[in-house]
């Protein structure tokens, strides 16, 4: 290698100071981490060679066995590994090993607590396993070159860590790239073979690229004595090289699984579950999906990476191909390697191909049974609402074809719940129904209390009936596309005319009729003072403690995702609510009593307070309290 030239320093963009910081000062219980993260690296390097040398094979250079190789220096205290796959350019080394070009992720690490076993659990979901070597190295050195570019071309990149690095262009014979770590001292127990070999043996036993290490024999005569001063070096391969999900499932343990999800992932915790399926027939595909026990931190960022890593006949061909899984499933990891797609596929291609389509819906069946299976250890499947339940709510509206099958795995806090934790299923509430009742009732607010509190349950907590407290914002777009389960329709206790079925006798519903008619003069009154505040004014049967409610027409946009809408800037047209009243309630009985501008003010109360207690905004507050207050003085 010749001396280094157009050599200059950078600095490292903001959001990479404060992960290097992290990486050295905090993370010393998760150390051996490390290896495992360069080699997830060296192995993804191999897996893009190898595809990128199906349509140009001299990328190979004449050297098509691909590997990682690891070596160590005791004296010098250094570990180095290397691989012969894609390399990297000048401009390729600066953006992948300078910043960190994800979205998100400025605003991610200002969540960081500074908990060490918290934050150490963070690296893995920047996707910038790199900059783990910096727990256990004072410096890094990384030296490489492109594939198919000259010599003359190879980089070398240099760091200590401390907020800038070196980038200078260097003579390379060889393509790929080469990572020396020069060890702190109180690393130095990492530069021993025993110690590599266990490390790799435990974190990438199930890489497919062979990861070598130097072993030194003495070589023997034809009687198999040694031969004194004949020692001689061999690579030995020490994982098994072999795709996991290649193998027979009676074949792999659990905690190759769990360290299989962690390479493909690249997280740190566990997997809540996983399905290994191999399909011979039609179609011949072998895929291995995971349900991730922690969200990534762009879950909610639609536009962002997702997917499975797609092989052809075990020849890798992308990272987060979104194509073979609904956007609703976007939190599955995992594999799919099939002998169905040309080795040349892309991204475009894949858009056009059926047998994508065939491949996509088997693999949302198999995803949708892990999580039904998932939901019979209620405590795990807890831990997966709490994480993906927002984002599997999107299903019914996206995947019509799967509408029941996603219905049955979601989860709604209820009046059945003590608190506000989802984990009341649809089914569970249908084996719950009241005998005679024939409808799902649920209830849209701002937060569970508001929903708790709804002067609409008043009637249904004297029925006994349950209804489902939907909180979360995108629960009444939910519930648009979500017309029935398990042949029961829903009905939103807000809107429209309420029919609680056979609940109610013949002999109150005559009654409520009967009350109606008497108090039809009241009604007329209450309209005309509220003039154009309101579509109609009518007597409740809903309601047994409070005085009034408001109710929107059935089909029409619910108060709060109006306030979503406008919240975003989309104006919305204006609806006038349906006003309901309980002649019961000592509040209507004065009211009816009331005359002239007592009267006029009385009823714009009621219609205030009755918007404000589900979760509405007045138009006027200081109008509605300068009412109040002239009633309290009168």
């Amino acid at each position: 290698m010749s001396t280094a030239t157009h050599e200059e320093t950078l600095g490292f963009q903001t959001e990479v100071k404060q992960l290097l910081n992290l990486m050295i000062h905090s993370l010393y219980s998760n150390r051996e981490i490390f290896l495992r993260e360069l080699i997830s690296n060296a192995a993804d390097a191999c897996d893009k060679l190898r595809y990128a040398a199906l349509d140009n094979d001299a990328l190979y250079e004449g050297d098509s066995e691909l590997r990682v190789e690891i070596e160590h220096d005791k004296e010098a205290n250094t570990i180095t590994l290397r691989d012969n796959g894609i390399g990297m350019n000048r401009e390729d080394v600066i953006a992948n090993l300078g910043t960190i070009a994800r979205s998100g992720t400025a605003e991610f690490l200002k969540q960081m607590s500074g908990e060490q076993q918290k934050d150490a659990k963070l690296i893995g979901q920047f996707g910038v396993g790199f900059y783990s070597g910096f727990i256990v190295a004072d410096e890094v050195a990384v030296r490489t070159r492109k594939a198919g570019t000259a010599a003359s071309e190879g980089v070398e990149w240099r760091s200590k860590g401390e907020g800038e690095f070196t980038v200078a262009d260097i003579e390379r014979e060889l393509h790929g790239t080469e990572i020396t770590l020069y060890l702190k001292e109180d690393a130095k127990e990492f530069a021993d073979d025993y110690r590599l070999q266990n490390l790799v043996r435990k974190y990438s036993d199930h890489i497919e690229v062979p990861v070598r290490m130097p072993k030194t024999e003495t070589a023997k005569d034809d009687e198999g004595n040694d031969i004194e001063g004949s020692e001689v070096t061999t690579w030995e391969t020490v994982n098994e090289a072999t795709a996991l999900w290649a193998r027979p499932k009676s074949d792999v343990s659990d905690d190759e699984y769990k360290a299989f999800y962690k390479h493909v992932a690249h997280d740190f915790s566990d997997p809540l579950a996983w399905s290994h399926n191999k399909v011979e027939g039609k179609l011949e595909y072998t895929s291995l999906l995971y349900v991730p026990g922690r969200a990534p931190f762009d879950m909610y960022e639609r536009d962002g990476a997702r997917g499975v890593k797609l092989y052809v006949q075990r020849v890798f061909i992308m990272d987060d191909a979104e194509q073979f899984l609904p956007l609703y499933l976007r939190f599955i990891k995992g594999v799919l390697d099939t002998r169905d797609l040309s080795l040349n596929v892309s991204r475009e291609l894949l858009q056009q191909d059926p047998q994508v389509d065939k491949i996509k819906g088997a693999l949302t069946k198999r995803a949708l049974d892990m999580l039904k299976k998932l939901s019979k250890d209620s405590e795990e499947y807890q831990t997966f609402w709490n994480t993906f339940g927002s984002v599997l709510k999107e299903g019914p509206g996206e995947d019509f074809a799967n509408r029941e099958k996603v219905a049955g795995l979601l989860r709604f806090a209820s009046t059945h719940s003590d608190t506000a934790t989802q984990d009341q299923s649809l089914a569970d509430y249908v084996e719950r129904m009241k005998e005679g009742q024939q409808k799902i009732y649920y209830v849209v607010a701002d937060s569970f209390n508001a929903a708790k509190n709804s002067p609409h349950l008043e009637i249904f907590r004297k029925k006994g009936i349950e209804v489902l407290l939907l909180s979360d914002r995108i629960d009444e777009w939910l519930m648009s596309h979500l017309t029935e389960f398990d042949g029961k329709s829903f009905a939103d206790v807000a809107k429209g005319e309420l029919d609680l079925g056979d609940v109610e006798d013949e002999a109150e519903k005559k009654a409520q009729e009967e009350t109606a008619k008497a108090k039809e003069d009241l009604l007329k009154r209450v309209k005309e003072a509220l003039s154009d505040g309101v579509q109609d004014v009518k007597v409740t049967h809903r309601l047994t403690d409070s005085p009034a409610c408001v109710v929107l027409p059935e089909h029409e946009m619910g108060f709060q995702m109006r306030r979503i809408m406008e919240a975003a800037g989309q104006k919305m047209p204006e609806v006038k609510p349906i006003l309901e009243l309980n002649p019961e309630h000592p509040l209507v009985a004065r009211l009816e009593g009331a005359e002239g501008e007592i009267f006029t003010q009385l009823a714009h109360i009621l219609l205030d307070q009755a918007i404000i207690a589900e979760g509405g905004h007045l138009d006027d507050p200081a109008a509605y309290v300068k009412r109040l207050n002239s009633v309290l003085t009168a």
